[in-house]
Order: C-alpha cells, then structure tokens, then sequence
C-alpha cells in the first residue's frame, strides 16, 4: 500500500501563520505537524513509499522538511507532489488532488490510505491500515463528544457490519458525536471511481465529499480509532494541540 498526505491548502484563516508556511510544517509539541502524522503511518508494515501532496508555493519547504525528516529518521520513502496551484484561487481541491497524484504517480492499482496533514494521532495507524486493507474502502470514524463539535463533521450511520448507511457533510442537527474524520483507506475498485466522480462535476473540494458520494455505490466500513485525534483549523486549536500532545513522544 502507498499513503498519500493532503497537503496542498493555503491555510489562510491561520493568516500571519501560514503566509510563508504551510500548516503542516507548523510544529505542534516541537516537531511539524505532518511528523505527527508521518510517524503514525511509519509502523504499517504495508507501507511503501509516502506521498505529501502540495502546491508551488510551498514545495520546496516540504522538500526541505523531507530532507531533514530522512536524516533524522530515515525509514519510510517520501515523495513530494507539487500539484501546480499558486493560490486559493487555482487549487485543485483535495479531491482533485487525489486525482491528480492517482494520475501522475501511476498508483491507482495499489491500496492508498488518504490522511489529512493537519489531522493528528497520537497512535499508530497500524490497526486501521490492517483491518482496512480487507474491504474496498474505510473511513476513520471519531467521537467528538459533542453534538456542536459534529456540526463542523458530517453525520454517519451504519448497519451492524460498520459499513456506512448514511453520510451528510456538515450536519445542521446531526443526532450522534461520532464521526468521520480525514483519514480513509481505498483500494483500487474504489480508487477507480475517482474519476467518475470527477467526470459528473461533482465537487472536487472536501475529500468527505467523494465518501458522501462513493458510499451509495460501494461498501465504505468504518473504523474507530483510539487514542487522541485532533484537526487543526484555526490559531485556539493550535495552541490547544500544542498542550495537548506536548505530553506524548514524537
């Protein structure tokens, strides 16, 4: 399997921030962000090479980061994808991101697991990765505690199998705090249909936009993940993840 991080936003309500730097290479607990989620992915035995998809404006600092990251650590393959958009105005999306790096990269025969570059665990994704390599997609589900804390997810519900019967992005009253969250497993039957997706005009945008879509079409299971998950969306959320896993080992 290959692993592809989303990477190519421009971040601009962490504006001074993320002016001059992409938010995954913020540091949260003295390291960036992306090496909480790189570290994760490291242990999956699986695991082939990584792809950090970005944007021009900042290829070389992820380039940069790459580079120290492999003398650091050294281990696990990185491969950064500049996906040619200069802005928020001419970004492809991350669901068209995912189509371009499926295209560019030649991987669309081999299991990828999709994660977002601002989604932190402090556990390995080693569980997921295996249990999800056996159905035709995942979707990492979370519980967020709170009802108003969903609003900003979507709504699932599921059969007693744990495959997804329904999905809403964005919920204006969803009735449960479980949800899915920027991490999700496909493997080539549902990589295919990117592009159908894509060729109906469908919105190339939010990536839980394609599950909302794929999961009338093909079997999504979901998958609970343990420990602590945190998405970093403006500069409170920053600070708060800074505390919250200064008290983990990177």
């Amino acid at each position: 399997m290959n692993a592809l991080i989303l990477a190519a936003g421009y971040a601009t309500r962490l504006y001074p921030l993320t002016l001059n730097q992409a938010k995954p290479l913020l540091k949260i607990a003295g390291q960036p962000m992306i090496e909480w989620v790189v570290d994760q992915l490291a242990p999956i035995k699986s695991l082939k090479r990584i792809f950090v998809v970005t944007n021009a404006k900042f290829t070389a600092n992820f380039n940069a980061w790459a580079r120290d990251y492999r003398k650091r650590k050294g281990g696990v393959e990185l491969r950064i994808v500049n996906d040619g958009s200069t802005s928020d105005a001419d970004k492809l999306g991350a669901i068209g991101d995912i189509c371009f790096v499926l295209k560019k990269e030649g991987i669309s025969q081999t299991d990828l697991l999709v994660v977002a570059g601002d989604n932190l665990f402090s556990e390995p994704l080693t569980g997921y990765a295996e249990f999800a390599s056996h159905n035709p997609a995942t979707l990492g589900v979370y519980d967020v505690k709170s009802l108003e804390q969903a609003k900003k997810y979507n709504q699932i519900m599921t059969n007693p199998a744990g495959i997804l019967t329904y999905f809403e992005e964005k919920p204006a009253n969803p009735a449960s705090t479980l949800c899915g969250i920027a991490l999700y497993y496909y493997k080539a039957e549902a990589l295919r249909l990117f592009n159908t997706y894509v060729g109906e005009g469908n919105n190339p945008d939010q990536p839980g936009r394609f599950i909302q879509w794929l999961y009338q079409r093909l079997d999504v299971f979901t998958y609970p993940i343990s420990g602590l998950w945190y998405d970093i969306g403006s500069h409170e959320m920053l600070k708060e993840a800074d505390t919250l896993f200064s008290g983990f080992e990177p």
